[in-house]
């Protein structure tokens, strides 16, 4: 019994040192750090939801425990959260330092590039949907988160909005649009406030470190995703396929609205079209390599 029970504390220790090298790899740390970098990327992005990204790159649910049950999410995936981190604050400060070169010359691109990105990765979200089964109830969720995200995308895209001064109270609302964008996958923040006429002073602002743009931005984006993570965690556990399902018609809807529809000449269509391909091959490589984000769980 002695012998057993002092080759089973081996194993123990032998299987915690593997998952302590692994954490501490540096192809682990890279790969967060990407992936972090191109959530954080895409979160700014016009049209593209941060929440969608993180479903995308294996990290929503961890997301959600960090503003749902923070000590224990820090306790379990600390090391992944840190790059992961780092990593979406150099993304989101990059494209934040570019936008307006992206504006100007390639944003048609960028955005074909995650459209591509997201449809390579449909197929694997509709998987992990159906892991616990399906029902008619899934697919009526599924069509109708479709269907309401898709009418108000639509709606901020072509609706008419009032135009708004840029200050401190609305600098709090723009962040809890985004942190909305974080705890909702679909929800494009940067759409809606470029119908409001705030987006271009908070990106400068972003850009230029201004504390007086950042610290109202981060308290109402950190504050909502705070609020509703509890709420989204909750129906996960509860309802898990209805509610992934419903990630499913949101992710669908967001990629659907997001494509461009006008274009200079059919060259800049088929180069558009070209860039969602590698973001295609870029999504299935992806899937095939496993470059998802892993809990440590």
């Amino acid at each position: 019994m002695i012998s057993k029970g002092i080759k089973r504390l081996k194993a123990e220790n032998q299987q915690f040192e593997t998952k302590e090298k692994k954490a501490w790899s540096p192809a682990t740390i890279i790969k967060n750090f990407i992936c972090g970098a191109a959530i954080g990327g895409g979160a700014i992005l016009p049209g593209i939801s941060g929440g969608v990204l993180c479903v995308v790159f294996g990290v929503y649910r961890s997301i959600m425990e960090l503003f749902s049950h923070p000590i224990r999410a820090i306790k379990k995936n600390w090391r992944m959260f840190i790059f992961v981190g780092i990593g979406w604050a150099f993304g989101f400060w990059i494209f934040a330092k570019v936008i307006e070169f992206l504006f100007a010359k390639s944003e048609m691109m960028a955005t074909w590039l995650f459209i591509g990105l997201i449809i390579g990765t449909i197929p694997a979200l509709y998987k992990e949907a159906g892991k616990h089964g399906r029902s008619k109830g899934s697919f009526v969720s599924m069509f109708v988160a479709f269907a309401a995200l898709t009418t108000l995308l639509t709606y901020v895209q072509y609706g008419e909005f009032i135009q708004v001064t840029p200050n401190f109270g609305w600098y709090i609302f723009s962040g809890m649009l985004w942190g909305l964008s974080i705890v909702v996958p679909g929800m494009t923040s940067s759409s809606i406030l470029m119908s409001l006429g705030i987006y271009q002073d908070l990106n400068s602002g972003i850009a230029a470190l201004d504390m007086g743009v950042i610290i109202p931005w981060v308290l109402g984006m950190f504050g909502t995703a705070a609020l509703l993570a509890r709420l989204v965690t909750y129906l996960f556990e509860k309802f898990y396929s209805l509610s992934f399902h419903a990630v499913v018609g949101i992710v669908l809807a967001s990629t659907i609205v997001i494509i461009p529809l006008e274009y200079n000449n059919i060259l800049q269509l088929m180069a558009g079209i070209l860039f969602g391909v590698a973001g295609f091959i870029i999504a299935y490589l992806s899937d095939k390599m496993d470059l998802k984000v892993k809990s440590e769980e």
